[in-house]
């Protein structure tokens, strides 16, 4: 290869010396500005005294911070809405499965566990299982055995499923303070979930009292959602409802499966992730003795922030995003309900689209693709 300067690069003895002086007092001028600075011995002072405030727990004056930029979805693809409160966003998420048998096995119902009620329990969940809930031969939910057929016949009834793990201190966040956000995120689960009247589709009072007033947009559109239900305002997204004048539940028990974690948050207090499935067996309020069930799968993240240092209000949750997954119930339905389908009024002469899901399988995480599929069981 030549060395020989061309026309588009020439060599410096081309250059006039007027402009070669210029070219080198500019460059060094440009070096000597972008070369890193040593700190003054006051810049090192304080920054020493702020850090060791932190390590402390102390907060110097005027330490509060306003609403920042949301952080990025995580879920690409997802239906969402952002809301920004102390740099804490929230993405709600919906997949509704709905049932359709034509692609289903022969064996729909199949769980590997009998309807008899002496089916042993299973013991708590502490880490994220590796696959699928076993099948087994199919047995049809009745009024008397609504589990019959399903895993959720060895989950544990009701709150007794939310187990939460023992409580130590995060960084400067102690014990006590895990303890509390810990309980606060059963407290919002089981209001949102498992309470008859949030159930029932009243008002969930007690799940809006945990969720803290000053996140802007969380509760105005959670307000909106339940005052006048569309798609864009679901209060499915966070709590499960069933018209009563529609469907009523099968005996009093919701079956309930899943784990909660915790670690630093990212604003100076505990972040919770809550994964839970509720198995819900129900009936038409009409009469009719059909049984049969929606499951709904939640994943919660939430913060319980330091009012110290942020605007929150104190004993309050800040949601940072909550997505849910749903099997059997109608879709593209916004009324604010579940609503599931029965065996007896499946349109046998319709092809279901969209991808198969196992609702029981919680080794998955929460789908990205297509709003409505069909589910594997019920």
């Amino acid at each position: 290869m030549s060395d020989k300067p061309s026309d588009d690069h020439p060599s410096a003895s081309d250059i006039p010396d007027d402009v070669w002086e210029q070219f080198t007092r500019d460059t060094e001028r440009d070096i000597r500005g972008s070369a890193p600075k040593e700190p003054s011995a006051r810049a090192r002072m304080v920054t020493e005294r702020l850090r060791l405030q932190e390590e402390r727990g102390e907060v110097p004056p005027g330490w509060r911070t306003g609403p920042v930029p949301p952080e990025s979805n995580r879920r690409a693809g997802r239906r969402r809405t952002l809301w920004t409160v102390l740099g804490v966003a929230v993405a709600v998420t919906v997949a509704v499965v709905a049932l359709k048998p034509s692609l289903l096995p022969g064996d729909p119902f199949g769980t590997g566990e009998s309807g008899a009620g002496e089916a042993s329990s299973l013991p708590a969940e502490t880490a994220a299982p590796t696959s699928a809930p076993g099948a087994s031969d199919p047995e049809t939910p009745t009024l008397d055995k609504p589990f019959a057929g399903s895993p959720a016949l060895r989950w544990a009834d009701g709150e007794a499923g939310i187990v939460l793990p023992e409580a130590k201190a995060v960084g400067a966040v102690s014990k006590d303070r895990v303890e509390q956000a810990l309980k606060l995120t059963k407290k919002l689960l089981v209001a949102a979930n498992l309470d008859p009247a949030t159930v029932r589709g009243e008002r969930p009072e007690a799940a809006l009292d945990v969720l803290d007033p000053q996140q802007p947009g969380l509760l105005d559109n959670l307000n909106t959602a339940l005052r006048s239900p569309s798609d864009k305002h679901d209060p499915l997204t966070m709590f499960s409802r069933f018209d009563p004048d529609e469907i009523r539940p099968v005996g009093d028990v919701i079956k309930t499966r899943g784990r909660m974690t915790f670690e630093k948050g990212s604003h100076a207090g505990v972040a919770v992730r809550a994964d839970y499935t509720f198995v819900y067996p129900v009936m038409r309020a009409d009469g009719s003795t059909e049984v049969t069930r929606t499951i709904v799968r939640r994943v919660l993240d939430v913060e319980l922030a330091d009012p110290t240092r942020y605007r929150v209000t104190e004993g309050r949750l800040t949601v940072r995003e909550y997505d849910e997954e749903v099997g059997n119930s109608a879709c593209d339905v916004h009324d604010g309900y579940l609503h599931p389908e029965f065996p007896s009024s499946r349109d046998k002469g319709t092809d279901p689209t969209g991808p198969t899901t196992d609702p029981y399988d919680r080794s998955k995480v929460l789908d990205d693709g297509a709003p409505c599929g069909t589910v594997t069981r019920t």
